[in-house]
Formats: structure tokens, sequence, C-alpha cells
């Protein structure tokens, strides 16, 4: 398992965070596969993604207070097939709250239906069950829920990219403390002074909202003090 040592920040316009060489590199781009790079505020640098599933699940990664960091292809392990070594390298690497180490498979439900595919992670999830190493496949129908993902993707687009300090983060939330629950509107009206954004006080877990219908101005916010901060779950049954 890769050591978890690595932190960033951004810089104003400018990432300050680990620099990752990743397991496994595309030498030649084939097939209809978009890829591209996702400004990380958690990691503070570009994170490579490859396809626009692994796009969306970052999204939740980077929205979930429960996930304190993560990687894309983290390392590159050797599993027995039968009498065979075959390699295989997860998509992502997760760091939780807990300090519990998660790796991530993104699979299309559609591709799950291949004896081929199916094959292979099984051996993979057998592997890293013996290995004790936690192991999760997420599928299109887990990541894009909505109207939960297009609500993260909203929230996303409002923060900032430089995080406050968990001071000012407490302060502002202190000032809040006696006027919540209320609307969007009303909370965005209170905060227009602040040095602390609304939208990062939802990223780090110190505000929430439902998430089962489209934000709006209407849309009630609430305290979120409880020590699980779980404001959502990306998969609730792993527990993050």
């Amino acid at each position: 398992m890769s050591k978890n040592l690595w932190q960033g920040a951004w810089r104003g316009r400018q990432p300050d965070g680990d620099v990752h060489k990743r397991a496994r590199n595309v030498i030649t781009p084939s097939g209809g596969i978009v890829r591209g790079k996702f400004p990380s505020r958690k990691n503070g640098r570009m994170v490579h993604h490859e396809g626009l599933l692994e796009l969306d699940a970052i999204y939740l990664f980077e929205s979930s207070p429960n996930i304190v960091r993560f990687r894309e292809q983290p390392i590159t392990l050797h599993y027995p097939d039968g009498a065979k070594l075959r390699r295989y390298t997860p998509d992502f690497e997760l760091v939780l709250t807990t300090g519990e180490i998660v790796l991530i498979e993104v699979k299309p439900v559609s591709s799950l239906g291949h004896d081929d595919v199916q094959h292979k992670l099984n051996c993979v999830a057998e592997y890293m069950r013996r290995s004790n190493m936690p192991f999760v496949i997420l599928t299109d129908e887990v990541i894009r829920q909505e109207p939960r993902l297009s609500n993260l993707r909203w929230v996303l687009r409002q923060a900032p990219r430089v995080r406050p300090s968990a001071d000012a983060m407490t302060v502002a939330i202190n000032k809040l403390r006696d006027c919540l629950p209320a609307s969007l509107a009303e909370v965005t009206a209170l905060t227009t002074d602040s040095s602390v954004d609304l939208y990062c006080l939802f990223l780090a877990g110190y505000l929430r909202c439902a998430l089962d219908q489209p934000i709006s101005d209407y849309t009630r916010i609430e305290l979120n003090l409880e020590a699980d901060n779980d404001w959502f779950c990306v998969a609730q049954e792993y527990g993050f």
C-alpha cells in the first residue's frame, strides 16, 4: 500500500500539492474515452481522470467531508488468477477521516455484464480481501445519482479555490448557529460580509441540506455538527 503522506493547498491561481506519479500512464490514447484533469482543492494539484465517469466520481470525492484526500492510479498490484499472476491498478485511492485507506474501481454497470471483466474483478476482490485492503467498485448507478451529482457539481463551482482556516470556519458557524435552520437565500444574505464563503462550510461538513431535490434559494440549510460529518455518503454501505 502506498504511503499517504501528501497534502496540498491552493496558492492563488497555482496549485501547491503533492507531486504524484501515476502507477500507470496511458501511452497511446484509444477509443472514445475523454481524458482530462480536475483542479482538486483537497490534493492541491490537478488530478487526472480517464473517462467522464471517473470525472463524476472525482466530484463526489472532492465534495465529501468523509474523504480527506485521494489519488488516481496510486499503485500497481499483482494478484493470482489461477496459475497466472496478473497486474491491476486501481482507479483511485481514498483516505478517509478515520485514517482508513480504500481502493476504488470505477466501472459502468454495463461492463460488469462481461464475463471477462467480472472474472477479473472477482479475482482482484478476493486478493484484496485476503490482503485486508478495503476495495470498492463504484458504478454509474452509485456515482450518477440525480439530483445529487448535479447539486454537488454546483456547490463545488460556487466555492472558492482557497479554503478558509478551521478557526475562521468555526467563527463563521458560531455566528450562524442561532439563525439556522434557514433557507439558502437567507443564509447567503447572512454570510455576505463574512470572510468565509457559505459553500466552503458545506464542503467542510459544517452545513448540510437535502440532495434529493435540486438546490434552490428555498432549500433548507441546517447545521451539521455531528462527529461523523456525514453531509452525504458516496457509498453508505461502505461507510464513506
